[in-house]
């Protein structure tokens, strides 16, 4: 069996969800592997972000959103409304917040606001952080139309992001 490792650096702009189409940088490195037949994980680290396999949308907004990213946005958004004030959620509350303040495992928050994020991470937590991906003949089994989404709902500050894949197989 082989194991293939690697990792992307996305860039979310940090004014708007970012949805990153991330299909061809995913089949580049199904080839790079070698692996013929076995699975392909794309996977995101942090918990406000997710990995979703949805039909490519041709049509797109003025800020270059496909129209099924605009439905997933407006459903999510009723359904989990971005947090803009503290105390809108639960979470988070003042232990966390001084918490992410001080020295976090060698991380500083930048500023409190920046915790404001409870809609990220319910939306991430509703979707999931990963997809799994059937390898056969060398090829992912994605049909014609299915595309991989890393999506950083995470709107408050511009950042880079990581997005894991792991091949395993023969």
């Amino acid at each position: 069996m082989t194991v293939y490792s690697t990792k992307l650096t996305l860039t979310s702009y940090g004014n708007r969800v970012t949805y990153h189409e991330i299909t061809e940088q995913v089949k580049q490195h199904v080839e790079a592997s070698g692996i013929k037949e076995g699975i392909c994980v794309v996977a995101s680290p942090h918990t406000t972000c997710s990995v979703i396999f949805e039909e490519l949308s041709y049509d797109k907004d003025f800020y270059g959103y496909e129209y099924l990213q605009l439905d997933l946005n407006k459903l999510l958004e009723n359904l989990i409304p971005d947090c803009k004030t503290q105390g809108q959620y639960h979470h988070p509350g003042p232990e966390h917040i001084r918490v992410g303040l001080e020295d976090f495992k060698g991380k500083i928050s930048p500023e409190a606001y920046t915790m404001l994020n409870t809609d990220a991470h319910l939306k991430s937590t509703l979707l999931g952080t990963s997809e799994t991906f059937v390898i056969e003949n060398g090829e992912m089994q994605i049909g014609m139309v299915g595309y991989i989404y890393f999506i950083d709902w995470d709107q408050l500050r511009k950042r880079d992001r990581t997005c894991h894949i792991k091949i395993i197989g023969e």
